[in-house]
């Protein structure tokens, strides 16, 4: 089974797109042009991605390159949302602490074979939650780290020292970025069959193959986001991965 291009596809997308954009407008979020452009943008951007993973699926260092690319725009994506675009670096680095050990077992065990058809895919999902995980526990972190000024300077005052801080205030609330990874992972087969499930079913595996590979997937995501977490809250108490007035405001 797969799907091709053409006018039933086009129709669905439209009435998706309506659908959306209507609910958008009625509940008066102030997001419809936004959900619009984001359309637009993933119809452009999916198409030239297709024209370059035909490229370069067949080279595995084409693929190792392109997964690059993907992570870089991932850390973009991420920088651009929490409002710490000056500390992309540090965002980049709680990131790869948690994608680069998950892929390096996926493909050192051989359960992902060493081929780019299978790296883009797998390391584009591993990504992908690494970046939604860091987005989740930054925005958490930072919004409550305005709150709740005084209890930091509270802490100052008793003694504690600037990351001790920061981590008394944030700590509680990191679990929050896991939770929809967690809940994914706990009701998969209930409630949801993930992409790489109806993947592999489309792509002509059984579903043998398929839950296999979606548990394989559903590990790794758990694995990267509690690493991208884990770390993107030690450099936010370290005054590294922060908002540059947000930084100015937690002084020593």
């Amino acid at each position: 089974m797969s799907i091709d291009p053409g006018w039933p596809v086009a129709v669905a997308l439209a009435a998706l797109l309506a659908l959306a954009l209507g609910a958008h407008r009625f509940a008066g979020y102030g997001l419809t042009g936004t959900a619009a452009l984001a359309a637009a943008r993933a119809l452009v951007q999916l198409s030239v991605v297709a024209l370059l993973i035909k490229v370069v699926v067949d080279s595995v260092a084409l693929s190792a390159l392109f997964s690059l690319a993907m992570f870089g725009m991932g850390v973009f994506t991420t920088s651009r949302r929490t409002g710490a675009r000056r500390s992309w670096p540090w965002a980049a680095a709680a990131m790869a602490c948690g994608v680069v050990p998950v892929l390096a077992i996926v493909l050192a065990s051989r359960a992902v074979p060493f081929e780019g058809i299978a790296i883009i895919p797998v390391a584009g999902i591993v990504i992908g939650n690494a970046m939604t995980a860091n987005t989740l526990v930054g925005r958490h972190a930072y919004a409550v780290l305005a709150d709740e000024h005084a209890q930091y300077e509270a802490s100052l005052a008793l003694g504690m020292s600037p990351a001790q801080g920061i981590l008394e205030i944030i700590h509680r609330r990191s679990p929050e970025a896991l939770l929809p990874g967690l809940d994914q992972v706990s009701t998969t087969g209930l409630v949801t069959l993930p992409g790489a499930f109806i993947g592999v079913m489309l792509g002509g595996g059984s579903p043998v193959q398929a839950a296999t590979a979606q548990v394989l997937v559903l590990f790794g995501i758990m694995a990267a986001q509690t690493i991208t977490v884990l770390v993107a809250e030690r450099l936010i108490a370290a005054r590294r991965l922060l908002p540059a007035a947000l930084r100015a405001s937690l002084r020593d």
